[in-house]
């Protein structure tokens, strides 16, 4: 994994077609050595009841978010298990960054087509742990099933916040500026090059530049420590899943007003950039592309300079893209020349 931290990638086996050899006493066996070394916290119970009990602080509310990741669909059936792990817990915690929430504790159901074998089970319980230590979040419980179906990977995430501090989609207005964590595009690029390798060397790109956006699709950042100056200064929030310009419009669907993105302020990766420097309309589609897991925020121009003090204090990059304004829910996008920036579609659209 990039940025200095643990190394997710190779382990174990990618996902068996079928189930491999049976090694594994079936569904308690692998709670009890996979799952449960896991969880530490009380609320879990050792893993041995049929729920988790939880109790939390006096002055905070619980933030709850529920994500599924599909083989085929959200990973590559042939992706390393520790990433797939890594990954399905990350999505989770993006949507409770987005609220400025803390990560607490998760639920995690994973439905195998069949019984995998135990150096597959391993790695995947190495991403979840890796997931875990990095978040601070803790696994309390969850559920694990057979399926007829590819992989199926259930993540239901809680974090706490002081209550009423919430930072919804709502709440949006006309003036806020508009603001982005981190870079655009890298896990679209990411998951093309895993589809067509020779395109490392069609844009021009070093070994280890093509190795960095294929982990930032298999392996997103959740960008948690954004929490605390979002609900310092955010007046809306909401992560990029589905796409940069597709997630801004909820944003301003749920406030009742419209936005304008400059696409060449979309902050691009030194990867990335030189891709769309050697294919300039690559550009159109990674501000629509998904799997970005970054933040999109609204807040008063006022506050604009304190977040991105904030934001870099806490180790983010932010960077201005736009401006909200009145309307009801569109999003334009315009280009150097500030002309509507045509675009094939606003973002991943999940029953196309």
């Amino acid at each position: 994994m990039r940025n200095g931290r643990r190394n997710l990638s190779n382990r174990g086996q990618a996902v068996p077609n079928g189930g491999g050899k049976r090694g594994n006493g079936g569904e308690f066996e692998i709670i009890a050595r996979y799952f449960a070394p896991l969880a530490t916290n009380p609320a879990a119970l050792g893993l041995l009841d049929d729920a988790a009990v939880l109790s939390i602080p006096e002055g905070q509310e619980l933030v709850f978010t529920c994500d599924t990741i599909t083989g085929g669909v959200h990973f590559l059936t042939n992706d390393p298990p520790d990433t797939v792990a890594y990954k399905a817990v990350a999505v989770s915690l993006s949507d409770l960054a987005a609220k400025g929430a803390r990560p607490h504790v998760y639920l995690l159901s994973v439905a195998l087509p069949g019984l995998f074998p135990p150096p597959w089970l391993e790695a995947f319980a190495m991403g979840l742990q890796a997931a875990q230590e990095e978040s601070g979040i803790e696994l309390v419980g969850g559920d694990t099933c057979n399926t007829h179906g590819p992989l199926t990977i259930t993540v239901t995430a809680i974090g706490m916040l002081p209550q009423g501090e919430a930072v919804l989609r709502r709440g949006a207005m006309a003036g806020d500026r508009l603001y982005v964590s981190g870079t655009i595009g890298d896990a679209a690029l990411g998951l093309k090059l895993l589809r067509a390798p020779w395109l490392e060397a069609e844009w021009g790109l070093l070994a280890d530049e093509g190795a960095f956006l294929v982990d930032r699709y298999r392996c997103p950042s959740a960008r948690n420590a954004l929490a605390l100056p979002l609900r310092q200064c955010a007046r809306a929030a909401i992560d990029v899943s589905d796409g940069l310009v597709g997630d801004t419009m909820k944003l301003c669907r749920a406030s009742g007003v419209s936005a304008t993105i400059e696409a060449q302020r979309v902050p691009l990766s030194p990867a990335a950039g030189k891709a769309v420097a050697k294919k300039p309309e690559l550009l159109a589609e990674l501000i629509s592309a998904g799997d970005d897991y970054e933040i999109v925020a609204a807040m008063e121009a006022s506050h604009a300079g304190g977040f991105e003090k904030e934001a870099q204090a806490h180790g983010v990059t932010v960077t201005a893209i736009g401006e909200v304004r009145g309307g009801s829910g569109e999003v334009e996008v315009l280009d150097k020349e500030g002309r509507a920036l045509k675009l094939e579609r606003n973002g991943y659209e999940h029953f196309e």
